[in-house]
């Protein structure tokens, strides 16, 4: 393959659509010849869902013009109409291949499609706005798969597994308990962070709701087609190219009206394959990485890289974010296995969103890679030092709840020697690999391996007790029908229904995520920790289907004082800047060890940290199976306690007149000195 130089600035790739006429450019520098097809309908799927014969279309030549681009004007409204490229190459091979910058695709993504995007948005779709956002220290993000929030069989969505589902307002439970998006609003989370939304390849959209059907059904989406296309198994009717990218906005807009913003997983790393991809059929061997042999390079694990240091494939990258942050306003990106792309184009990247979309947008990522890679500038823990995006801190996770699939333990779940890494992740990792605690995100679990429920009955050594299925590829290792193993599991075995804030598997977990809502940096759960979600032990469940993944809303009522303690929790961190410090001065000046050893870390938030309305805040974790006792400070107005072990808030739940407090087994609490004189402390007293 030769050399390629050529590189286009305009960010008019695509197909540019108008009533009076659509304009085509592709960048195909090394091409012998493009020609344009246009098709009247999607052509003829097969028994897989495929669309092989691309040929019988009009076909228009398409002029070379400049900077490797072909271009083609086509007067008239062509909105309805379906179209593919038709390239010859030099060696003699013709490929029909979509449009890499479709905007528009038909089910299955098997040709692009041409839309008039105006006329899909939805009703009031102009006047939609991001929800207020000062910065991202104010982020409490919640990581969601779309279908798995709505696909409860028992849970009363009309559109289960839809982006529609996202409009459903005013479900409840039995119990009256909000479910769904209202659910969301009312937990107070700042941030939905979906899995990958875009053009996925695995989940045949012809038959993803056929209960009847041998094919895929379920996936996470980390297996990219169309990166600028809503996934189609997301929509009503997959067949209207139109439809998905409507209901995708509608989704948006519900979110916004409800006060959060949305993240989106997106995957620039890799495609689910190469010759079957995007690209490979227009500029053959440009857009993967290869090794020094000149094999593709294999650092996602699924066989291909995409050369993310090559302009075009940069500018591809950062024309997508940019695209879906216009025109679907979308207000974040996470990116996956961000170690395979090069550092400056993810600062890149941030710098154009925040300048030319919204100062608040939020990006962060996955800080390391799946394999071994060629790639020189990898975007790994460190790199990201003042570049304005954030990375997930496995150090964080590691320390709180050990490793993630086995029975390795860290410190919320019985471990030793874990409190320094603990109190190092409190203080935003400002001594390990951050500058500033915002480029740090917090968490303990996500999608990814155990989540937590499952994590902590595996370190209890609770599984056979729980009765997991063995599930390896979304099915049962000795056979059998996995609905029924699942319906067969007790997940709930160890928590007596009258006193479940009284489990230790419980405690553990509130204890786990306590503390990383409560630490400096950006938190991050995993959707239905706060309902106690199990996936049934399946610590890879990307294609285990709905009978796995699906979020079971009736824990809602059956654990509602988990929820409440998770609320709570959310409520405290949003309404303290205390716990959003934003620099490593603040931290250093604000922020005093008080313990640090014996299955204990315990911390002040001191003198107005942040400018907080309180004076002094008192944070402990105890992970010992017994209370412990801890000095604290003298108060002349006493201490106020926040959070203790079965409750969690913004108010005052108790006082403290000592110099001591005692913290409950496999809790924590927090304390507060407000600025008020002894005046309010009496106050205090006469509303007990």
């Amino acid at each position: 393959m030769r050399e390629i130089t050529e590189y286009y600035g305009g960010r008019d790739l695509g197909c540019t659509y108008s009533k009076a006429e659509s304009v085509f450019k592709l960048w195909a520098p090394g091409a012998a010849k493009v020609t344009l097809a246009l098709y009247e309908d999607a052509g003829c799927y097969n028994a897989d869902g495929q669309v092989i014969d691309h040929a019988g279309g009009l076909e228009i030549g398409m002029k070379k013009w400049k900077d490797g681009v072909w271009f083609l004007r086509f007067s008239g409204d062509l909105a309805g109409r379906y179209y593919m490229y038709k390239i010859e190459h030099p060696d003699g091979t013709v490929r029909y291949a979509a449009d890499p910058y479709s905007k528009a695709v038909s089910a299955n993504g098997a040709r692009s499609a041409i839309v008039d995007m105006e006329a899909w948005n939805p009703p009031g779709w102009e006047a939609d706005r991001r929800p207020p956002l000062a910065g991202c220290e104010d982020a409490v993000l919640y990581e969601l798969h779309v279908r798995d929030f709505s696909a409860d069989p028992g849970a009363g969505f009309q559109h289960k597994g839809k982006f529609k589902a996202f409009t459903e307002t005013g479900l409840r439970d039995k119990d009256g308990n909000a479910i769904g998006i209202d659910h969301l609003e009312e937990l107070g989370v700042t941030h939905v962070h979906l899995l990958p939304v875009f053009d996925f390849q695995t989940v045949n959209e012809l038959q993803a709701d056929d209960p009847g059907a041998s094919g895929p059904k379920y996936n996470w989406g980390y297996d990219p087609q169309h990166f600028n296309v809503p996934e189609g198994s997301y929509a009503t009717d997959p067949t209207v190219p139109g439809l998905r990218i409507r209901e995708f906005k509608e989704m948006v807009m519900a979110l916004h009206g409800k006060g959060i913003r949305v993240v989106m997983d997106v995957v620039y790393n890799h495609t689910y394959s190469v010759e079957d991809g995007p690209f490979e059929a227009v500029v053959p061997g440009y857009f993967y990485r290869r090794d020094a042999e000149g094999r593709l390079a294999n650092g996602s694990g699924v066989g291909n890289e995409l050369a993310t240091e090559r302009p075009m494939v940069r500018k591809f990258i950062l024309d997508s974010v940019r695209y879906w942050a216009d025109e679907y306003h979308i207000d974040g990106f996470r990116l996956d296995l961000m170690g395979l792309i090069d550092t400056d184009t993810v600062r890149l990247m941030v710098e154009e969103l925040r300048r030319e979309a919204d100062p608040a947008i939020i990006v962060y990522g996955e800080p390391w890679t799946g394999g071994e890679s060629p790639l020189g500038r990898q975007t790994l823990k460190g790199s990201q030092r003042n570049l304005g995006f954030a990375v997930f801190n496995d150090h964080f996770r590691g320390a709180i709840k050990g490793d993630s699939d086995g029975e390795g333990k860290g410190f919320a779940t019985g471990g030793t020697g874990t409190e320094a890494a603990v109190l190092e992740g409190v203080r935003g990792s400002i001594g390990d690999f951050a500058d500033v605690p915002l480029e740090s995100v917090n968490y303990v679990t996500v999608h990814d391996n155990l989540n937590l429920w499952d994590k902590v009955l595996t370190t209890q050594g609770l599984r056979d007790e729980a009765k997991f299925p063995d599930i390896r590829n979304g099915e049962l290792v000795h056979g059998g029908s996995l609905h029924e193993a699942v319906e067969n599991s007790e997940p709930y075995r160890s928590i007596d229904g009258e006193n479940i804030m009284k489990s230790e598997t419980v405690k553990r977990a509130l204890l786990a995520n306590g503390i990383v809502l409560t630490s400096q940096g950006i938190p991050l759960i995993h959707a239905g920790d706060e309902l106690l979600r199990t996936k049934y032990g399946d610590h890879n469940s990307y294609r285990s289907g709905d009978a796995v993944n699906a979020i079971r809303w009736e824990n809602k009522r059956r654990f509602r004082p988990v929820f409440d303690y998770y609320r709570g929790l959310i409520d405290l961190r949003r309404s303290h800047p205390a716990f959003r410090l934003t620099s490593r001065d603040q931290i250093d000046t604000h922020l005093e060890t008080l313990r640090c050893g014996e299955h204990v870390v315990a911390f002040m938030l001191k003198d107005f940290a942040g400018g907080d309305a309180w004076k002094n805040i008192i944070v402990v974790y105890n992970a010992n199976n017994h209370e412990i006792k801890l000095d604290i400070p003298f108060s002349k107005t006493g201490w106020k306690v926040a959070v203790n072990e079965e409750r969690a808030g913004n108010e005052a739940l108790d006082w403290i007149r000592d110099e001591q407090a005692v913290v409950p087994a496999l809790s924590m609490m927090v304390l507060f000195e407000d600025a008020g004189g002894i005046s309010q402390a009496h106050r205090f007293l006469l509303t007990r």
